[in-house]
């Protein structure tokens, strides 16, 4: 039985992971941190996550990103391995992250979807062979209109995943109205749509003469994001210090 703490428990996402756990014979939710306690739940809740300390195989964090710096000092501390799934870090703590990665084991990726992160290294396949063949690449997400970012986080993780397959690096495009003239061959351009309440839709187009390939994954509901994230806590609980992402639990997984 793996024991986890779950930090941002109160948040939408926290109570998602919290009633999955309920479920799930292979792991525990043993203690939350939230400065927000006014929910009940069935493990205690600490207002900071200096107060917790209660004995854990694994930290599970989707909460702000104001409160990260705080969260690796404490798994450092502690030697407990981090699953990171708050976004919009800043540099500073994304070079903090990768020296906490020297210590303990931080699982960090754009996303936590294990579709998403299959849909990676399909892309990764597809690129090596649309990409020489004089295919343009085009990305479209679509998230509800709450959403901060544009692009997101997933859309940018997408393009990446394709430049890494190719011999040369694809320049990314955000807005083409900036400029006048025509699309260049090594090109990803990247387009956000933002509106309702749409949780998340990635499309990656390979358009060629005469011939298009689009590639899809729609998200439903928040739940896939906090299945993967548990499934990321299982795999990463007892692991070396080190840096991992989702593509590691896939790989595990086979």
């Amino acid at each position: 039985m793996v024991r986890m703490i779950m930090h941002g428990c109160n948040g939408k996402m926290g109570q998602v992971i919290s009633d999955i756990c309920r479920e799930d014979s292979e792991i525990e939710i043993v203690a939350g941190i939230d400065p927000y306690t006014g929910k009940e739940n069935p493990y205690p809740v600490f207002p900071e996550i200096g107060q917790c300390e209660v004995q854990a195989d694994v930290v599970v964090d989707f909460a702000a990103a104001a409160a990260v710096d705080s969260l690796l000092d404490y798994c450092v501390k502690r030697s407990l391995p981090v699953v990171l799934c708050t976004t919009g870090l800043s540099e500073a703590q994304l070079a903090k992250v990768e020296e906490a990665g020297t210590k303990v084991a931080v699982l960090k990726s754009a996303n936590m979807s294990l579709g998403v992160n299959t849909l990676m290294d399909l892309l990764k396949d597809a690129a090596k062979i649309l990409a020489p063949a004089g295919f343009d690449i085009e990305i479209v997400e679509k998230h509800h209109n709450q959403k901060l970012d544009a692009p997101s986080g997933t859309a940018l993780a997408l393009a990446d995943s394709i430049n890494e397959a190719l011999d040369q690096a694809y320049e990314y495009k955000y807005d083409r109205t900036q400029e006048r003239k025509k699309r260049g061959r090594q090109e990803i351009g990247i387009q956000a749509v933002r509106g309702g309440n749409i949780v998340g839709e990635h499309e990656v187009i390979f358009a060629g003469m005469d011939e298009v390939i689009e590639i899809k994954h729609t998200a439903y509901s928040k739940a896939i994001f906090a299945r993967g994230a548990v499934e990321a806590a299982k795999f990463l609980a007892g692991k070396p210090a080190g840096k991992y992402d989702m593509r590691d639990v896939i790989a595990a997984g086979k």
